[in-house]
């Protein structure tokens, strides 16, 4: 399988959180050996039962295993559970690893989420680095990188898998867990916002074109975000109360799962057409969140928009440290016209390193701008 660069805690319980097919229990397989912890998967039906209707006899399986890790997959489905593990880590001692999809529905019915007991962690789709001599960015840009696209050789078989992701998602996990009361104007949702997907929200227009208010508009983001399908690009500003006032963006956590929402799947991915630039954009932005994140490292992602032709992609802020200003371009040959908003907008945001990323393999400098392949850009960052 992948090595992954989850770095979980060797010592405390732990919850992982991640999206449905990112590898959470293959991860816990290779990371604890069957003499090390004991597995309760609250998918099994049978189990899912027995400690819903009796949480307490969670301490019973407990007992008689002796093992020094319990594992419980998908814990969201019986929030009552965690009680008893709470319980189980203060009187016995006993280490736990909690896995779920999302802690929205722990948090809806107040579960209790342990009080730093637990440390949390995320798990996301498969990074470049993880993927090593497996990665092909346009295949990666057409199909995503979920681990099971990687078990099929054929373009059918990978269309036909993310689209049966996008179906069966929407009925385990939004509508079994209860977290929306009408399916059809979430499913037209799904649709829009994976065609937006890079693009500034826009709550308002989305709602006339699904008829719902657009506070309506504004949860479903907060679902995708809380189920961990997405997370929010807010706007740059050193003000937090003008950030929050801004519209931000909104970036699907998989290309190819945005592309079966979006109903563009069925064909690869074409360079140099304009699904192919916003794809790119998206798959840097999601290589730099979800390694940031594994990397531990304290940061803010934003983006700087005054109009369609001034735009600042992607702000990283890091607190002590100059602050990288990017533009992030799918070409593969940099140069001095795709500097534009870097020029005009460059100046306004204090110690700045400004960056230009690209698919252009020489690294070079224009204008005092460093232009570098994305793979590059992303290291580097991360070095510093």
């Amino acid at each position: 399988m992948y090595p992954r660069s989850l770095n979980t805690s060797k010592s405390n319980s732990f919850f992982i959180f991640g999206a449905r097919g990112t590898g959470k229990t293959t991860y816990l397989r290779e990371t604890f050996t069957e003499v090390d912890a004991y597995r309760i998967d609250l998918l099994d039906q049978s189990v899912l039962a027995e400690l819903d209707a009796r949480p307490e006899r969670l301490a019973g399986i407990v007992a008689r295993q002796k093992k020094p890790w319990i594992i419980v997959d998908e814990i969201q489905k019986v929030p009552a559970l965690l009680d008893e593990v709470h319980r189980l880590i203060e009187s016995e001692q006993q280490k736990f690893v909690l896995t779920g999809s999302s802690a929205r529905k722990l948090k809806r019915n107040a579960a209790n989420l342990l009080a730093g007991r637990a440390f949390v962690f995320k798990l996301f789709p498969l990074t470049h680095q993880e993927l090593g001599d497996r990665f092909e960015l346009d295949e990666v840009l057409s199909y995503g990188s979920l681990p099971k696209v990687f078990s099929f050789t054929t373009h059918r078989d990978k269309v036909l898998f993310l689209k049966s992701y996008a179906d069966t998602y929407l009925k385990e996990e939004i509508l079994i867990e209860q977290l929306i009361r009408k399916l059809p104007p979430f499913r037209k949702f799904l649709e829009l916002s994976a065609r937006q997907d890079t693009e500034v929200t826009s709550f308002t227009n989305i709602a006339r074109d699904i008829l719902v208010d657009p506070k309506i508009v504004s949860n479903y983001y907060s679902i995708l975000e809380e189920t961990l399908l997405g997370f929010t690009l807010e706007p740059y500003d050193t003000s937090v109360r003008k950030r929050q006032k801004k519209t931000p963006k909104f970036y699907w956590f998989d290309t190819g799962v945005r592309r079966a929402l979006a109903g563009t799947v069925d064909d690869p991915a074409r360079p140099q057409s304009f699904e192919y630039g916003s794809l790119f954009e998206s798959f840097v932005v999601n290589e730099f969140h979800r390694m940031l994140t594994y990397a531990e490292r304290g940061f803010r992602l934003s983006f700087l928009r005054i109009d369609e032709k001034n735009e600042i992609d992607l702000i990283i802020e890091r607190q002590g440290k100059p602050t990288y200003i990017i533009e992030i371009k799918s070409t593969d040959r940099a140069h001095e016209g795709h500097l534009e908003s870097l020029r005009k907008l460059g100046p306004s945001i204090k110690n700045s390193t400004p960056m230009l990323i690209s698919r252009d393999p020489i690294k070079k400098i224009i204008d005092g701008v460093h232009c570098l392949p994305w793979q590059d850009a992303i290291q580097e960052i991360l070095d510093t």
